[in-house]
């Protein structure tokens, strides 16, 4: 992984003067550089950005027509008695959203006669309108269908429920259609121009913009004030990785004081005691955004993860009954605690799988297993797309009894690679899919796979066209030991809430060493250990005679490296322990970051020059072949460290004939050899062909096909005809085009490698 320290411009004294009346206990030097770093540069930003109270929100009726569209039908559907159904999603977006509209629209519809909810089964059910789900519906009288965080796309179903008689007010964020679909009113963000404050709303704020017009429409309706309903906005937004900019963060500012603010009264008197609960289960108070998304949002998660239906999670969310929301809190607890330890079987099987792939010529992670749960998919998928770098998607191929055999997954996206478009291009080979650019779920035949596979590793590799994929993480500033503590927790707080546009600030700690480290398993509700593992560790650098403790999820002790390293981190507050500590992101031995430098500079461009210019003294080492993949330059590299020379990249960019032509030419030079009889060697034909081992042994495979036997003897090749021996077209273009894939993927290998910056070539070569 590619360390990257962002880059600080020192800010003026007058902002960070400005900046220190929100510091008192600190200089406020560090918050100032991070908040300059992100854009924010005079004295009316800051003040907007710190206090939600100088933010002028957007108005709702932004949305133009679409909103007074679906006032109107809602107010329609109250008059003449209607049954409204809130269609849900079950993730924790979808969840607030659904609870959102439950207790938003249940201040104007008899909540269980006339206000009914649906949520799809994660296991058994996609995202989206589904027809079972339609026909449930309609059985039960419903009229007026609002989706939440969900439905833009379901062109098809929407037409088949006004068939049955039921109008769809469409809320939502995800990717919209080509057209405006068929509906009473849709009311998605994504219509706005990108630069809107609105824009990126998520699916729960959506919802809630649709209540607070409701709530303009009919004033003196509503029973409790809008303002109930914003920490369930807070939760939504935080836990589904929007960007918090614009309204996005006014939402989340005013919702989480919401949320700090219920918990901490008594427990007979909170509006929520099922998020009450579910705090202090996971031992936070609320106060933070990673209470929510480390605490809240996972565990809402989970029940659908595990379980397959969320449904419980909207009365867990807004039901006035202490003792039935303790009991639903301690069960999506218990899920969540199984989530780990599932998550952790699939990542430990899902890394066996990646040792045996090839990353220097996969641009698009494709793996399958029958044995995989779909619920932890998305997760693990996460996890392996920040660690290689490249887009992830995670298949599980388990059928059941269906017929035809579907594959079920999730994908994730890394490096701004816009995976949504990526796999819709795909379309053909899919049996479903939907999802946005970061994240995505998906359905094909089992048999389409291997297609499918290459066309997605195609299509990016020719999009990138030498831009790097290699993992990387981004320190923002630099800090010692004895900085750490109260003070730049408090003071980095300003920050807060920190998500997407304005990540929580990445510590970068050089020098430093670790102490009384130890790793335990966690334990569930009943005292049983589960697989996940947590090290806590106490970090010293020489800048203080105090240590300060820490704690690395996921990892064992014995992962620590032994003596000085460097480390990013993030600063926290366990409110459990009511101490301060960091939690590790990344950590590698000193050493190890000196003997890479070391390599680094062993490496000289010498690339597209005359060989004339080229210094070929004894002490440097040449390639004046362009290698065709990062293991082969690694293997140069390790000579030159091992002979004591600089390594000076040499070759030059050579016009390459076209893989059909270099075929042809296979084909030439087969038949030249069997006419004359004569012998040739691998090495000749592999630098007459220009190509690899691996394109020449694909190369015999398609000669076989067309008659052709290749038969060695010692050093020697020789090639014989069969005339008798039919040749079968399908098999042998097969063939031909797997050599053809071949050809053409070295080609673009050694494009790259003639084209990319030596600073990619340095980090990637001596980093792994």
């Amino acid at each position: 992984m590619q360390w990257i320290l962002a880059e600080t411009e020192q800010p003026p004294k007058s902002f960070i003067e400005a900046v220190k009346q929100y510091t008192p206990l600190s200089s406020g030097i560090f918050v100032a550089k991070l908040l300059w770093q992100r854009g924010i540069k005079d004295v009316e930003e800051l003040a907007k950005f710190v206090n939600f109270q100088a933010y002028q929100p957007a108005s709702l009726f932004e949305f133009e027509t679409e909103i007074n569209l679906a006032t109107q039908r809602l107010k329609n559907a109250r008059e003449a008695n209607e049954k409204v159904a809130i269609w849900g999603d079950f993730d924790a977006d979808g969840i607030t959203s659904t609870a959102v509209l439950w207790d938003g629209l249940g201040q104007f519809f008899i909540q269980h006669q006339q206000l009914i909810y649906y949520i799809p089964n994660r296991l058994t059910e996609s995202h989206g309108l589904n027809l079972a789900g339609i026909d449930n519906l309609a059985k039960q009288g419903c009229r007026l269908i609002v989706t939440c965080d969900t439905g833009s796309t379901n062109i098809d179903e929407i037409i088949y429920a006004q068939q049955l008689g039921i109008d769809v007010i469409v809320t939502d964020h995800h990717t919209l259609p080509s057209e405006r679909p068929p509906v009473v009113a849709i009311i998605n963000p994504r219509y706005l121009p990108k630069e809107h404050p609105l824009f990126h709303l998520s699916g729960v704020a959506v919802a809630y913009k649709l209540v607070e017009a409701l709530y303009k429409t009919l004033p003196d309706v509503p029973e409790n004030p809008l303002t109930d309903l914003l920490d369930l906005v807070a939760v939504g937004l935080i836990a589904d990785l929007v960007q918090l900019t614009g309204d996005c963060r006014y939402l989340a500012q005013l919702g989480i004081q919401q949320l700090q603010g219920d918990y901490k009264k008594p427990v007979a008197e909170r509006r929520r005691p099922g998020v009450g609960k579910l705090l202090e289960l996971c031992q936070k108070s609320g106060d933070r955004p990673t209470d929510i998304s480390f605490g809240l949002g996972p565990r809402i998660n989970a029940v659908s993860r595990i379980h397959g239906d969320a449904r419980f999670c909207v009365e867990l969310l807004t039901s006035q009954d202490i003792k039935r929301c303790h009991q639903l809190a301690e069960e999506t607890e218990l899920a969540n605690t199984r989530r780990k330890s599932l998550q952790k079987d699939v990542q430990n099987q899902v890394l066996q799988k990646l040792s045996q792939l090839d990353l220097s010529t996969t641009s698009v992670i494709v793996l399958e297993d029958p044995q995989w749960a779909v619920g932890v998919l998305g997760l693990v998928a996460g996890q392996v797309a920040q660690e290689t770098g490249r887009p992830t998607i995670l298949l599980s191929t388990d059928s059941g009894e269906s017929e035809p055999i579907l594959a079920r997954g999730s994908a994730r996206s890394i490096n701004s690679v816009d995976l949504y478009q990526l796999v819709k291009e795909q379309a053909h080979l899919l049996h479903s899919f939907g999802g946005h650019p970061f994240a995505a779920g998906l359905s094909l035949l089992v048999e389409n796979i291997p297609l499918f596979t290459d066309a997605v590793n195609q299509k990016l590799r020719q999009s990138l066209r030498g831009i790097d994929l290699t993992p990387t993480v981004q320190a923002d500033v630099v800090v010692t030991v004895a900085d750490l503590g109260k003070n730049l927790f408090l003071e980095i707080k300003i920050l807060e809430p920190c998500g997407m546009g304005n990540p929580i600030p990445k510590l970068l700690i050089k020098n430093c060493w670790f102490e009384n480290y130890w790793h335990s398993n966690q334990q569930d509700l009943q005292g049983k250990k589960i697989q996940y593992i947590k090290t806590e560790f106490d970090i010293r650098d020489d800048s203080s005679k105090n240590s300060f403790p820490g704690i690395w999820w996921g990892h064992y002790k014995e992962e620590l490296p032994m003596g000085r390293c460097d480390c990013i981190a993030e600063i926290d507050y366990n409110s459990f322990k009511r101490g301060y500590e960091i939690r590790l992101i990344a950590v590698r031995s000193s050493v190890e970051s000196e003997l890479k430098n070391q390599n680094s500079a062993l490496i000289l461009d010498w690339r597209n020059q005359e060989s004339s210019e080229l210094d070929k003294k004894n002490e440097i080492l040449l390639i004046e072949s362009c290698p065709k993949s990062w293991d082969d330059l690694r293997a140069w590299l390790r000579r030159s460290i091992y002979n004591q020379q600089q390594l000076a990249l040499a070759w030059s960019k050579t016009q390459k004939p076209k893989p059909k032509e270099i075929w042809l030419m296979l084909v030439g030079i087969a038949k030249y050899l069997q006419r004359t009889n004569k012998q040739v060697t691998r090495v000749q034909l592999l630098n007459k062909l220009g190509i690899s081992d691996l394109s020449l042994y694909l190369g015999f495979k398609a000669l076989e096909y067309l008659g052709f036997t290749v038969h060695s003897q010692d050093h020697f090749l020789q090639m014989t005809w069969n005339s008798v021996i039919s040749s079968n077209e399908i098999k042998a273009d097969n063939a031909i085009n797997q050599f053809l894939v071949a050809v053409q993927e070295e080609q673009f290998q050694q494009e790259y490698f003639t084209t990319v910056p030596i600073s990619i070539i340095q980090s990637i070569a001596c980093n792994q």
